[in-house]
């Protein structure tokens, strides 16, 4: 499965040349280390590890991300799910090809929305933020453009369509290795209009490791995916333009367009869903506040190991794993000033020249230097959204030990990365 969709993302860059555009995408799949046997719908909820681990139930007495809409911008999103009904509103089909954008190509998309808002009736995924609503943007992969005729501009039509749009939020789980001045200014249009926009890094971490787009982009939050024990993954792609981490191991999806069962798969796609959901379930909190201040408060309650020194930032990890339930619950992290983008340390708004944005989207550590899934770390500290224990810590997602192996691997944390400098 692995070899395949990085061959669906390299012929897709191909494909995209031929269109004569620069706005290439190609399809992250959620599974890339192999399939599980597909879930029993009953028992798809207890596949949601990474819920237990956030203490989920409890942020939900709290918050729900209701008030909140999310633009999936994806291979579009089946409404009639028992999770979605009464969950997706109208939306655009970007790709301009037979169906609409309610014609899930492959069940990507729908798995996104449904890790974001699903309500888990009748044995589907329940979202994290479960009264949050979806906003669907369907385009095209390569798959889907060798048998349609599609908008060969897609990507960069349904980022600004969605910023045009009621959405607050943008989850992308798509990228290409391919940049594009086009996609990057839409980035930065959907910033200007005070969204906020999660983008998956990739998950060729361990197979040449070059950077993803639009999850590259300065004005992109390019989330990376953890395993259930709090480590990067070995796929998750890593360097100067990872922002936060969320899990994206293990974790349920449907197995292919027919939306019949549930697989289990790894990827950063799950991850940026999941990341998408912890900022709707902060901002339906306090809904007055701006995408800075919401983004500012993730990166300030994200979990992060015992020897992580503050104010820096971990080429793996970013600011650290998506902990929703340390700010909801227990108050961490501070909104900050409402203009200030916590990316760039700059007004909202102010842009960058084509250079910085080109010189941003290089990783800050080879891949060889990748701290692989599962490398034992100096220490275990904890950092989930749970009970808290005596010392202080978190119970819930572990991160310690992978913060320790990126130190082991020789990564150094910094306080401003390249990709912030412009």
């Amino acid at each position: 499965m692995t070899a395949q969709l990085s061959g669906r993302n390299r012929s897709h860059v191909l494909r995209r040349r031929l269109l004569g555009t620069m706005a290439v995408v190609g399809v992250w799949g959620v599974a890339i280390a192999g399939l599980a046997p597909a879930a029993a719908a009953q028992d798809v909820r207890s596949r949601q590890w990474y819920l237990d681990a956030m203490d989920a139930e409890k942020i939900w007495t709290s918050a729900t991300g209701k008030g909140i809409k999310v633009a999936v911008i994806d291979t579009g999103v089946n409404p009639d799910t028992p999770s979605l009904k009464g969950q997706v509103l109208k939306g655009v089909d970007s790709a301009e090809a037979e169906g609409d954008e309610t014609d899930d190509y492959t069940g990507h998309g729908t798995t996104m929305a449904e890790l974001i808002a699903g309500t888990g009736a009748n044995g589907g995924l329940r979202g994290l933020a479960p009264e949050a609503k979806i906003i669907p943007y369907r385009i095209s992969d390569t798959d889907f453009q060798n048998e349609n005729k599609v908008n060969a501009f897609d990507m960069r039509e349904a980022i600004r369509g969605a910023a045009d749009s009621e959405a607050q939020i943008i989850n992308i789980s798509f990228g290409s290795e391919f940049y594009s001045t086009e996609v990057r200014k839409a980035v930065e249009y959907a910033q200007e209009k005070g969204k906020l926009l999660f983008a998956g890094t990739g998950n060729s971490g361990d197979e040449g490791n070059k950077p993803q787009y639009p999850g590259s982009y300065v004005a992109a939050i390019g989330v990376a995916a953890t395993s259930r024990d709090g480590r990067v993954g070995k796929y998750s792609q890593h360097g100067d333009y990872v922002d936060i981490a969320a899990p994206g191991s293990d974790i349920p999806f449907y197995c292919d367009e027919t939306l019949s069962s549930y697989c289990d798969g790894n990827g950063t796609s799950a991850a940026t869903a999941i990341a998408s959901a912890s900022a709707a379930l902060i901002w339906s909190a306090h809904p007055d506040w701006t995408a800075n201040q919401v983004l500012r408060v993730m990166f300030e309650s994200a979990g992060r190991g015992g020897d992580w020194k503050e104010d820096t930032v971990s080429t793996y990890l970013g600011h650290g794993i998506v902990r929703p339930g340390a700010h909801i619950n227990r108050g961490l992290g501070k909104p900050g000033d409402p203009n200030i983008s916590p990316l760039t340390n700059k007004p909202t708004g102010s842009g960058s020249s084509d250079s910085a944005s080109a010189a941003s989207s290089k990783p800050s550590a080879p891949a060889s230097s990748q701290a692989p899934e599962g490398k034992p770390g100096a220490e275990a500290a904890v950092a989930g959204s749970g009970t808290e224990t005596e010392n202080g810590s978190q119970l819930g997602l572990v991160i310690g030990g992978a913060a320790a192996a990126v130190v082991l691997a020789g990564v150094v944390f910094a306080v401003l990365r390249k990709r912030r400098s412009g």
